[in-house]
């Protein structure tokens, strides 16, 4: 969700101006709250202009602020910080602290869409320093320490700032603080899943922003509103609100915005079904968030594109998605300002799992006898893992290359797949061609985690006498023994066309006949978590009946 930081005029009278340049600025204002934002750019410059020669330096503080945020708006981020900086240079020379202070809370709120965090809260709380005196300026700078804990994860700090931010407008009568207020309420309840409290403060926001005129917040409550209802799975009226937001946008020439207008339009189409066109929106969503430059949306836009392959079918597209918003996450990740990010982190990794899982599932269903073989071996090669001591990323690992192991199998002819009697020389050679196979299927995608070993290597033994490559010893790495046994066990303990399923008794002293296909560390860790509960509950089994 896109949070409403407060760029809103100052509360203070200006001096007296020379009446051109303030003409100027208040035809600036009208034409800014009418959405003509070319029209209102020339009437700030000119104002700029006429109180340089005036020497009204007042009016041309205010007027430099106002130009930046509108320059801010249309993703003109290095002019608009320079005629903030400039507005603040100014006011301080002529010692007027509210506008130099007014400045600073539009440049904190600039970088904080810029993702520049901890430089936000720095020239936030220099604002207050300097504007503390004035009740308004106060409200508004913690309003925008409320946007910045909401986007960093602080729920409750959120909620706490924009409450008393929405109390002191309510009692200065600035109804359009009150606006900003209710829709980033609306934005933190939706984060918190309230999401009836979210669409009734979007509401209230929304009919306050039409009526005095401010059309970028009209769009910023109907886009966020949008991906509430998507939430409440109304998506028609979702798909509404954010082509209503889209339409708003593309009038303020706000390219970032459009792009999570455009994101938000795609999920609706995914949701219902119309997967060409929800390819198409979020596509213009990822190009948008490029040319913004802004990592976050690309990320998001990424991971929702990717849901629309993993629903065609186009499971490699899907992963590469993933994988490039797992990239973007990290970069946002390595700034360290973004304490969110593991919460997003997190939920791409879940998705990841589910187009993994997907996929092998999708693999296993042309032969009836291996169905599930792939959620079972990733299971059972997870307690391992675990026993083994591994770290997260390792068990994460071992975990996805469990359901991939087998991804070569889509090569290997069916009638060798599921022939009922014993393979010949040939068809097996065929069969060992699968890791191999799998490689060639993968060797585009580059994943997060390090999969490729469990693919090619997990029919490789200790002895040597495994396939494709025949590894020796810790040649082989550690999580391809771990798949690779896990694997052994449940083809063992299952029915196949070419044999039926072994009793754990059976499995577990073939696997023990076979010990040195794994390291020791690999088959006792094995024994201990896999093997011998399975010997007890085929006892347990025996005893009950």
């Amino acid at each position: 969700m896109t949070p409403a930081t407060t760029f809103t005029r100052p509360s203070g009278p200006l001096l007296r101006p020379v009446r051109a340049a303030a003409d100027l600025v208040h035809d600036a204002r009208e034409r800014e709250r009418g959405g003509c934002i070319p029209e209102a750019i020339e009437c700030y410059e000119a104002a700029i202009v006429q109180a340089e020669r005036a020497g009204e330096h007042t009016v041309l503080a205010e007027a430099l602020r106002r130009l930046a945020v509108l320059r801010h708006h249309r993703d003109e981020c290095e002019q608009a910080r320079a005629l903030c900086e400039r507005s603040h240079r100014v006011a301080l020379e002529i010692g007027h602290a509210l506008l130099a202070a007014e400045a600073l809370n539009s440049l904190g709120a600039m970088l904080v869409c810029e993702g520049r965090f901890e430089q936000a809260r720095e020239t936030f709380l220099r604002a207050l320093e300097l504007g503390s005196f004035d009740r308004m300026l106060s409200a508004r700078v913690d309003q925008n320490l409320g946007v910045l804990a909401n986007i960093q994860g602080e729920l409750d700090e959120a909620m706490t700032r924009y409450g008393n931010s929405l109390e002191a407008y309510r009692a200065l009568g600035d109804e359009h603080g009150c606006a900003v207020a209710y829709h980033n309420l609306g934005m933190v309840s939706a984060d918190r899943e309230l999401l009836q409290d979210a669409e009734r403060y979007f509401g209230q926001s929304l009919e306050i922003a039409e009526r005095v005129g401010d059309v970028h917040l009209q769009g910023l409550c109907r886009m966020n509103h949008a991906e509430v209802l998507v939430a409440r799975q109304r998506f028609e009226d979702a798909r509404h609100n954010a082509e209503e937001a889209l339409a708003l946008f593309d009038q303020l020439g706000t390219r970032g915005l459009k792009a999570d207008a455009y994101r938000v339009i795609g999920v609706v189409y995914r949701e219902t079904g119309r997967l060409v066109l929800a390819e198409s929106r979020l596509r213009s969503a990822i190009e948008l968030a490029v040319a913004r430059g802004s990592v976050l949306s690309q990320a998001e836009a990424s991971r929702e594109l990717a849901l629309v392959y993993q629903a065609m079918g186009r499971n490699q597209e899907a992963l590469s998605l993933l994988n490039a918003a797992h990239r973007l996450f990290h970069r946002l990740d390595a700034r360290k300002d973004l304490v969110n990010v593991d919460a997003k982190v997190a939920e791409l990794e879940n998705t990841y799992l589910a187009v993994v899982r997907e996929w092998g599932q999708s693999i296993e269903s042309s032969d009836t006898y291996t169905f599930g073989h792939c959620g079972r071996v990733a299971e059972n090669a997870l307690a391992v893992a675990q026993a083994l001591g591994l770290d997260e990323s390792e068990v994460t690992t071992i975990r996805l290359g469990a359901y991939l192991h087998d991804v070569g199998k889509v090569k290997v002819p069916h009638e060798i797949l599921n022939k009922p009697g014993r393979l010949t020389d040939d068809e097996f050679e065929v069969i060992k061609m699968h890791p191999v196979w799998g490689m060639e299927l993968l060797a585009n995608v580059e994943f997060p985690w390090d999969l490729k070993p469990i693919i090619r290597w997990h029919h490789e033994k200790y002895d040597g006498s495994g396939y494709p490559d025949r590894l020796m010893g810790d040649e082989i790495p550690l999580s391809a023994q771990i798949v690779g046994i896990a694997d052994v066990f449940d083809a063992l303990t299952t029915t196949r066309s070419y044999r039926g399923a072994m009793s754990a008794q059976q499995a577990v002293s073939e696997i023990t006949r076979c010990r040195n296909s794994w390291s020791p560390a690999v088959y006792e860790a094995f024994m201990k978590v896999v093997g011998e509960p399975a010997l007890a509950a085929e006892q347990r089994q025996e005893l009950a009946a």
